[in-house]
């Protein structure tokens, strides 16, 4: 059974710094493409940043735009976030998400058909 493993999560104050990493545990399949996502409490679960495995290609949404950095190591399989200058409005647990599909919308959660269980991120103000 292939399951994504998150780690990095923690809590840490306004204008601080956290990265989290992402990687298969199981059997590995192709990776197209990996994201993250992230949900409050009370809240859907919404789209943070995505990478295209083959050529590096990123997405961010708006509101990490410039505070956010997602990566890939290809030798590892990981895929990582570095979340810096980080709000209180950015707690939520976060969570990966990969898929081996070409085709399809990075922001949509439907794209994605293998997801980690989610690692808690608590920025204080």
């Amino acid at each position: 059974q292939v399951q994504l493993v998150e780690s990095g999560g923690g809590l840490v104050q306004a204008g601080g710094s956290l990265r989290l990493s992402c990687a298969p545990s199981g059997r590995t399949l192709s990776t197209n493409r990996m994201a993250w996502f992230r949900q409050a409490p009370g809240n859907l679960r919404e789209f943070v940043a995505a990478i295209t495995w083959s050529t590096g290609g990123t997405y961010y949404a708006d509101s990490v735009k410039g505070r956010f950095t997602i990566s890939r190591d290809i030798a590892s399989n990981t895929v990582s976030l570095q979340m810096n200058s980080l709000k209180p409005e950015d707690t939520a647990v976060y969570y990966c998400a990969a898929t081996s599909r070409l085709i399809g919308q990075a922001s949509s959660q439907s794209f994605y058909d293998r997801w980690g269980q989610g690692t808690q991120v608590t920025v204080s103000s």
